[in-house]
């Protein structure tokens, strides 16, 4: 930290209404924070933006309360440790954890996450290694349970989710479809994530007649991220026994007033399928063991990522705006620093 630096944050300047607007953040400096007892002080080089976080805004997580008008924009980060009074975290070391949309923040040591940067570039921390890797971890392996010879059927196929879960029912020897927005993901996603298929819903008016055509035996398993519409043809077209992972409903996430449901309940009866919701904090403990496998695939070339950089802290709330409305491949990363030098990438 050079002498009077200064903080800069993205706080909420107000309450969006619909799709969120660059009129609802504004940009603040101040004095750099100081580390307390047991607290660390973390120089943020790369801010996370997620699609949770448009929910979060309107409350609707009971674990997590919506900043208030003037709060720093909540979210997950990763950095350097500057000070550290907290003996588990040295000053160098790269830490992760919910600091916010800021270059500087404190946070207790117990919440923070050591990350090893020779595992991997940092900004996987908040990717593939993070977060969203462990939400596709978890809730694919977990509550998906794919096997051998299954069809899977996984929406917002090309997102930070998306694309880690469709590549871990393929390692587990399903046939994994994907969903996906615009003839660049869809290619994405076949060439690169090594998905058996991928249906660009933007250019089919009939989504149930597009799953039929490439799932020929039904569906098996569905991991949806996205809700809507596109629930509605996935379960139109289930097989017996289906099991349907409830994720993310990012479709739905900018609408005032909740969409009617729920629907397609003769189809559940009659193909005896379920759908189970669930959150990633509930494996926060587990994090290690899902990040050291994730890690192993990443390293042997079994499971690739992208990630979509948008440089400047100043310009975290357009990469959010963005995110809402599919502009992003892979994961979605503020650097913070426009000249930062430790970069994301794709693998």
């Amino acid at each position: 930290m050079t002498p009077g630096e200064r903080n800069l944050r993205i706080v909420v300047a107000a309450r969006p209404e619909g799709l969120p607007r660059p009129a609802d953040f504004a940009a603040e400096e101040g004095p750099v924070p100081q580390p307390g007892d047991g607290e660390v002080l973390v120089r943020c080089l790369w801010l996370s933006v997620d699609p949770y976080m448009r929910g979060l805004l309107d409350g609707v997580y009971p674990s997590i309360p919506p900043p208030a008008i003037g709060d720093v924009m909540f979210g997950g980060a990763v950095g350097r440790v500057v000070a550290s009074n907290h003996p588990d975290l040295a000053p160098g070391d790269v830490a992760e954890g919910y600091l916010g949309w800021q270059r500087f923040a404190v946070a207790p040591g117990s919440a923070l996450r050591r990350v090893d940067p020779a595992l991997a570039p940092i900004s996987t921390a908040l990717g593939v290694l993070g977060m969203p890797g462990m939400t596709a971890y978890f809730g694919m392996t977990e509550v998906g349970a794919p096997s051998a010879g299954e069809t899977v059927v996984v929406s917002a196929a090309a997102g930070a989710v998306g694309s880690a879960a469709g590549q871990i029912a393929r390692i587990a020897g399903a046939r994994v479809i994907g969903i996906a927005g615009g003839k660049a993901k869809a290619r994405h996603v076949v060439e690169d994530l090594g998905f058996a298929a991928c249906i660009d819903y933007r250019a089919e008016p009939d989504l149930l007649a597009a799953l039929q055509r490439r799932c020929p035996g039904r569906i098996d398993l569905y991991f949806d991220n996205v809700g809507g519409t596109t629930w509605d043809a996935v379960t139109g077209w289930m097989n017996t026994d289906c099991r349907i992972v409830l994720c993310g409903q990012i479709s739905e996430y900018n609408d005032r007033s909740p969409s009617l449901g729920p629907r397609r309940l003769k189809e559940f009866e009659v193909r005896r399928a379920r759908q189970q919701g669930f959150r990633v904090l509930d494996y926060r403990a587990r994090y290690p063991e899902g990040i050291a496998r994730m890690a192993a695939w990443v390293g042997n070339g079994a499971l690739r990522y992208r990630e979509t950089v948008v440089a400047g802290i100043r310009r975290a709330p357009e990469a959010f705006i963005a995110l809402l409305q599919g502009g992003n491949i892979g994961k979605m990363l503020v650097r913070v620093d426009e000249d930062e030098r430790e970069e994301g990438g794709k693998r």
